[in-house]
């Protein structure tokens, strides 16, 4: 079975932790120790979010005045190897030492045209008090939104287009390689009309891209067999943060779109599960890490299924 399996950037930092490699080191270790049984029993793809990683460089960079702050593509590079390289080195502790394992820096195409650039929603960095953000905001003019009863800032998160490199992904899965890739939603870029030869010459953009859609389409695209969505809760939940909380175990596309869920949550999550169960007809699920294994049986987080398989299920109960 190919799986791709989304891993969340809090499932690889913890919210509110300090951001040191040893730090995230720990959990990118404890996250491998649950995808090292599917490297086993499956083709196994990894994609990452890098929220909190791309955040922090941003913010280091701001502090050097003698240049200008590296733009986010740059950033996302940069985050990409390095989390790549955390992953490839405790995955491959855990695996027998003939395994074959890879990370990929990996190109998204986004429009420039996308409605998402006028309208930041992509959380990144760390969490600030509000006049933290404040200060933050008139210094170095960044767009914050609440984040709980904190302040993070955002950034555009544009669609994913396209996904360059697909075929050399596919070459690798052919060979039994464990591939990293599509990290933090792939490095965003698009095509900007020149004088060049082509005609057109491919750029980075100033974004980042949700690593849910990014993985959503790569699973698409690599003809996966399901999708897995991990993060620091074990399931998506209805009235979440209220009295009336539960978890939801199994549902259909159309009845978690119809449930609605925060932009800057589970929302990007919820939606690319649905997009490709409904393009599919194949198997997503959203939760925790500890529970990869498990959600891939169906034992564990929010299971999502298309509506006529979900129907044929309800009718045998």
């Amino acid at each position: 079975m190919r799986v791709v399996v989304a891993l969340g950037g809090n499932a690889l930092l913890r919210r509110g932790e300090p951001m040191t490699a040893q730090n995230q080191r720990m959990n990118v270790r404890a996250a491998c120790r649950s995808l090292a049984p599917l490297a086993v029993d499956h083709e196994l793809v990894i994609s990452h979010g890098n929220g909190p990683q791309v955040g922090l460089l941003a913010l280091q960079g701001s502090a050097y005045k003698e240049v200008d702050p590296y733009p986010l593509d740059i950033l996302g590079a940069q985050t990409e190897g390095m989390i790549g390289y955390l992953i490839q080195q405790e995955l491959g502790n855990m695996l027998p030492p003939d395994q074959r394992i890879t990370s990929l820096l990996t190109m998204i195409e986004v429009d420039k045209d996308d409605p998402a650039f006028g309208n930041p929603t992509k959380p990144i960095g760390p969490i600030y008090t509000a006049a933290e953000a404040k200060a933050l905001a008139d210094d170095k003019d960044w767009t914050f939104k609440p984040d709980g009863d904190y302040m993070r800032r955002v950034v555009p998160s544009p669609a994913p287009k396209g996904i360059f490199g697909v075929e050399p992904v596919q070459w690798l899965l052919d060979h039994d390689t464990v591939v990293t890739c599509a990290g933090g939603g792939g490095i965003p870029v698009m095509y900007t009309d020149t004088a060049v030869p082509a005609g057109r010459e491919l750029v980075g953009v100033e974004a980042v891209i949700d690593k849910d859609h990014a993985s959503a389409l790569l699973a698409l695209d690599l003809n996966a067999d399901a999708l897995l969505i991990v993060t620091d809760v074990d399931a998506v939940y209805s009235g979440w943060a209220t009295a009336d909380q539960h978890a939801i175990r199994q549902a259909t596309p159309s009845q978690l779109r119809a449930a609605g869920f925060a932009e800057g949550s589970m929302g990007p999550k919820v939606k690319a599960a649905c997009s490709f169960v409904e393009q599919t007809g194949k198997l997503a699920a959203i939760g925790s890490i500890e529970d990869t294994a498990a959600m891939l049986r169906g034992e564990a987080g929010t299971t999502i299924t298309a509506d006529s398989l979900a129907a044929e299920e309800r009718s045998d109960r």
